[in-house]
């Protein structure tokens, strides 16, 4: 059963709730310090009235000196308080935001059937940026409350002066929540729509530095910077609004408070002058409405945080919310078993249905390119089990029944676009740092050359996205980290598109040899490929229509000749 923590937050409410569920220790041992400071703060104007008065009364050296001493301890109270309550604050802050993005980031690697149209750049954006704001309610909600104190204790020492000053605190500061809370509203809409667009305008940017060589390669970079840029002002546009309701936001919340002190003030400076309060209480009062200004300025400030956090927990709901492509099973494929496809309809699949015996290698050539790229995706669970009919079975268990950490341990389906990643070679290869045969594996591949050209071998650094390397060589880079896997059956996907014959002759026989005795299917139209496999199946108009050797289907078929002869 899962947990609270654990289920999935429908709403950013839910999102709140769960980070102030988690921090609630920090969170009021934080109140409780902050509270001090705000205390200690409001008694210091105070005790200097009290200073005053009971100064021009006796005239006491060693009252002055009490009188010093307890101004000490109010001030080591206040520094210590502020120091280790925002340390508290700031840790459980910190360490809520670390959770946030490492759940959105781990949803963001899911195989989800996601209703919202969030791209990769946008959950960039909600992995960081919103995580940080949404973690801010933890010091929101004790920064509230200890403002909340100061100003209380300040309205009680005004009103035992006189009832008037008290009231006039406690009445102007509700009329400054009231005024502000509303502008807080427009602030919160007004940041969420630009969290979206700075999330687009990432996105765009995400997706041009990805397809930038095939953009240069038929003239299309212009159009696309155009485009990005058409979205980058849409979001700076936005920025400059949100900037603009924050500083009248600011500068009402400043006038306010600064009226209110003023108030205080002049107030305290007519009773003083009529007698009704005395030399020290004016100190006081005077005191007092100067320290109100920062209680007051942050007590004004939380509801546009709230707002915020409020605003981002909503978007990280967008992505902790969204549906997993199928709900796993629990189950654990028997290791050895047959790959069963079993009357599979979809997408351009017609009632497919063959078997790959255990140990065997099968290479599938699809006349359609949809229909391997089908294939390939119901194979890695990128289509909901419900989403098509009939049954894929994995070591005698349907798919579907199979928890997502069985399948993967189970079966890897490498695709033809294989990511690289920042890093060295060996840590493309073997990202876990576990695997046995990244040796074997690189030899398989042909990456020898490649780890032969440099002098760190394998530790030789690749850029995002393999942009030192040729094509060919992400390839071959992509393809050694599936060989290295060495998973009891492994789907690879046009694995030689990018490099020359001779290569692709040697990689097919290395695949051969170094998965005999363990289950492989090669989606390709290489003849060399196909020409190593045990067995090949033609899949054509969603079914298979011939099965034999390569040789064989050369000899007799002339569509498949025409087909895969190069």
């Amino acid at each position: 059963m899962n947990t609270p923590d654990t289920q999935r937050p429908r709403r950013g409410a839910d999102i709140l709730r769960t980070a102030l569920r988690r921090n609630v220790g920090a969170m009021a041992r934080g109140t409780v310090l902050m509270g001090l400071y705000q205390a200690g703060e409001t008694a210091f104007p105070i005790a200097l009235g009290l200073i005053v008065e009971h100064t021009l009364q006796h005239r006491s050296l060693g009252s002055l000196g009490v009188s010093i001493g307890a101004l000490a301890v109010i001030i080591t109270t206040v520094s210590l308080s502020w120091r280790f309550g925002m340390r508290a604050l700031q840790k459980a802050n910190t360490t809520e935001a670390h959770r946030w993005r490492v759940r959105v980031a781990a949803c963001g690697l899911q195989p989800v059937a996601r209703d919202v149209d969030l791209k990769s750049g946008e959950v960039l954006t909600i992995a960081t940026e919103d995580a940080d704001q949404t973690a801010d309610i933890i010091e929101v909600v004790p920064l509230l409350i200890s403002s909340m104190v100061a100003v209380l204790v300040a309205a009680v020492a005004l009103g035992l002066a006189d009832l008037r000053l008290g009231l006039l605190v406690i009445v102007g500061t509700v009329a400054i929540l009231s005024v502000l809370s509303v502008m807080s509203r427009r602030i919160g809409a007004s940041t969420q729509e630009q969290q979206a667009r700075v999330a687009r305008a990432g996105a765009k940017v995400a997706d041009l530095i990805t397809g930038l060589r095939p953009l240069h390669g038929f003239g299309g970079n212009h159009a696309a910077f155009r485009s990005y840029r058409r979205v980058s002002a849409e979001a700076k546009q936005q920025s400059v609004t949100v900037a603009r309701v924050n500083g009248v936001y600011a500068g009402t919340a400043l006038a306010l408070n600064a009226g209110l002190a003023t108030a205080v003030t002049l107030t305290a400076g007519y009773l003083a002058f009529d007698g009704r309060i005395n030399i020290g209480e004016l100190v006081m009062a005077v005191g007092l409405a100067q320290f109100i200004m920062e209680p007051l300025k942050m007590f004004s400030e939380m509801p546009k945080y709230v707002m915020m956090a409020r605003a981002s927990a909503e978007r990280m709901a967008l992505v902790l919310a969204a549906p997993p492509v199928g709900t796993p099973g629990s189950g654990r494929p028997a290791p050895g078993g047959p790959l069963e496809i079993d009357c599979v309809r979809y997408g351009e699949l017609r009632r497919l249905k063959f078997e790959v015996a255990a140990g065997e290698f099968v290479a599938v050539t699809a006349y359609r390119p949809r229909a391997a790229a089908d294939f390939a995706a119901i194979l890695a669970v990128r289509v909901p089990p419900g989403a098509y009919e009939g049954v894929v079975r994995v070591g005698g268990q349907d798919l579907a029944e199979l928890s997502a950490e069985a399948i993967r341990e189970h079966l890897l389906v490498n695709p033809y676009d294989g990511e690289i990643f920042a890093g060295t070679l060996r840590t493309n290869i073997d990202p876990s740092g576990t695997s046995r045969t990244v040796p074997e594996a690189v030899e398989a591949s042909m990456l020898t050359d490649v780890v032969a050209l440099h002098r760190e071998g394998l530790d030789y650094a690749i850029r995002d996205r393999g942009a030192n390397l040729s094509g060919g060589q992400r390839q071959r880079l992509s393809l050694a980290r599936a060989l290295a896997a060495d998973t009891d059956v492994l789907v690879l996907h046009n694995p030689t598109t990018a490099v020359d014959a001779v290569t692709e002759q040697l990689i097919a026989r290395n695949i051969a040899k170094l998965r005999r005795g363990r289950t492989t299917v090669v989606i390709t139209s290489s003849p060399a490929v196909l020409d190593a496999a045990d067995r090949v199946l033609v899949l054509d108009d969603g079914v298979i229509t011939a099965e034999d050797t390569h040789r064989n289907l050369l000899a007799t078929d002339e569509a498949y000749c025409l087909a895969v002869a190069r």
